[in-house]
């Protein structure tokens, strides 16, 4: 199987290029990505906690389902896909907010990427995928504030900058 490639972009996200995934994380070059964020009624947020497999930020919890646009799809098609591959539902999306952030990792590679915040509401319970998922949970965005601030090792590392970035664009 051919390695998923990311779409290269300068800080105005205009995409310069493609290039393997790996290789983008290896390198530390900035590209395209997105990160859904699925809420309910109840304003909780659905957070999934990651597969003990994968090759890094294993069993940390982190936003609903975040990847890469492939080349030619737009964010909310991307976002679409990978919430049905990664939690087994689909449900409406809305672009939010976007920005930079950088994030690097114990294992020498590096997020770089140009983040384009989708938000959705879903009431139901999600179909997870276990090659993708160990485990799924609602929570408030006050009380993830206080679990990452007493236990940030828990948590990935894009998604407390993410986090803070998505409240920063609630309060404005």
């Amino acid at each position: 199987m051919k390695e998923e490639q990311v779409i290269l972009v300068n800080e105005k996200d205009e995409a310069i290029g493609l290039m393997p995934k790996q290789e983008a994380h290896i390198k530390g070059v900035l590209h395209r990505a997105f990160s859904v964020f699925i809420f309910n009624e109840a304003g909780e947020l659905m957070l999934q906690q990651r597969a003990a497999h994968k090759y890094h930020s294993p069993l940390l919890w982190t936003n609903t389902c975040c990847s890469h646009q492939r080349d030619g799809e737009t964010t909310l098609e991307a976002g679409k896909r990978r919430l049905q591959e990664e939690m087994g539902f689909s449900t409406p999306l809305k672009e939010a907010t976007s920005f930079i952030y950088k994030a690097p990792f114990d294992n020498g590679l590096t997020e770089h990427e140009f983040d384009h915040v989708v938000i959705g509401q879903y009431e139901g319970e999600p179909e997870i995928n276990p090659e993708e998922v160990e485990s799924w949970k609602w929570m408030a965005m006050s009380e993830i504030r206080k679990d990452m601030d007493r236990h940030p090792d828990q948590y990935t590392a894009w998604f407390k900058i993410i986090f803070d970035k998505y409240a920063q664009f609630l309060e404005q």
